[in-house]
């Protein structure tokens, strides 16, 4: 018989050569609580109620449930429902914008490897829903096979875009009365990717739960870094989890109008006098610094966003509810004069038919996703 200390040591050493479970890590912050003292998590369903109503009010006035969709003529819908994100992107100058290829849900998964090979892209890549919301589905790809596979898993149709490695990124909420030649930079966010500091003492995992934004992002870190949760980051180093700049995924929006300027204003007067139709909406960049940006070099815009588009400063955790309410409402009684004086000049309010025949294609993809 196998001498029992020889079986204990034996267990022992399998014990201390083995991964240690993920089921450890036992997060001392309440993840329901983290979202109920921070209204910037709160359900959009919530954060717009007073919106709502002077949605209501503004459409009273205008006589017309979708007085937006005159706001930017040139975008399905003024850009507030399911507006197509390649679609936008094509008004853009080639100069200010990554390299981007659309791909149909229905394509077999060797014409999304065709069209990346002929775009001469190359990895990392930036994968996201044609029409998605809120940053779902946004997914930074590594290798053809991964590509393949969000290919397989995708309920939609999606971009492939070139993924920009600049350092910075911001979103510039841009809006121009139509018979006036400049517009106004009301809102600058700058996007701080969800990242965790060492302190020579914790592993990673405890990292992650010992911080507010990251333990809301646990389902998914756990996985992404099932291999490093048991190292300890050295005092200091900086370790990013997450390096796409949306809210969903644990980035923080910081309050970045201090950054507005008349020099910045025009840059941003010159990109949208070239796009044809577009008066109201906000701009999610990337540039190299902040000298480039003023002087309108070296910039990315990965997505333009209209009618729908947020002042997403707001969500900076030092603003209140009520600053926010306040910003909002500002906004929409901008969108509001945009899109009468552009009726006034002959844009036609979207049909009710025409928002039936949107909001079926959404709820489509909302069931496919499901």
């Amino acid at each position: 018989m196998y001498p029992t200390d020889k079986i204990e040591e034996e267990i022992a050493i399998r014990k201390s050569l083995a991964p240690e479970p993920l089921f450890i890590f036992k997060s001392p912050k309440s993840a329901g609580l983290i979202r109920l003292k921070s209204w910037e998590y709160w359900p959009f369903s919530v954060v717009y109620i007073p919106v709502f109503v002077y949605w209501l009010w503004l459409s009273f006035k205008a006589r017309s449930f979708f007085f937006f969709s005159a706001s930017n003529p040139s975008i399905e819908s003024g850009g507030l429902l399911g507006e197509s994100k390649i679609d936008i992107l094509n008004l853009i100058n080639d100069a200010y914008k990554p390299v981007t290829v659309l791909v149909k849900r229905n394509w077999d998964a060797d014409i999304a490897t065709a069209l990346f090979t002929n775009a001469n892209l190359e990895f990392p890549v930036i994968a996201k829903p044609n029409a998605g919301e809120r940053g779902w589905g946004v997914e930074k790809i590594e290798t053809l096979a991964a590509l393949q596979a969000y290919h397989q898993k995708s309920p939609v149709d999606y971009l492939i875009q070139e993924y920009v490695p600049f350092p910075l990124e911001f979103g510039v909420f841009y809006y121009r009365i139509p018979n006036q030649p400049y517009g106004t930079i009301s809102s600058i966010v700058q996007k701080e990717f969800l990242s965790v500091t060492g302190n020579g003492r914790d592993n990673l995992g405890e990292l992650i739960l010992a911080s507010d934004r990251a333990v809301l992002q646990w389902d998914l870190l756990k996985t992404k870094y099932e291999q490093s949760l048991h190292k300890v980051l050295p005092t200091g180093k900086k370790m990013t989890l997450v390096t796409i700049g949306n809210h969903c995924l644990g980035t923080k929006f910081l309050n970045a109008n201090h950054l507005i300027t008349p020099e910045l204003t025009s840059v941003f007067d010159k990109i949208s006098m070239e796009i044809d139709g577009f008066y109201y909406g906000r701009y999610d960049l990337r540039c190299t610094n902040l000298a480039d940006l003023y002087q309108g070099k070296n910039i990315k815009i990965m997505e333009l966003n209209g009618a729908g588009a947020e002042p997403a400063h707001i969500y900076d955790p030092g603003f209140t509810i009520w600053e926010g309410w306040k910003v909002l409402l500002q906004h929409w009684n901008m969108l509001y004069q945009i899109s009468v004086y552009n009726h006034k000049t002959g844009v036609t309010y979207m049909r009710f038919s025409e928002a039936r025949a949107i909001w079926k294609r959404i709820k489509a993809d909302k069931t496919r996703i499901r």
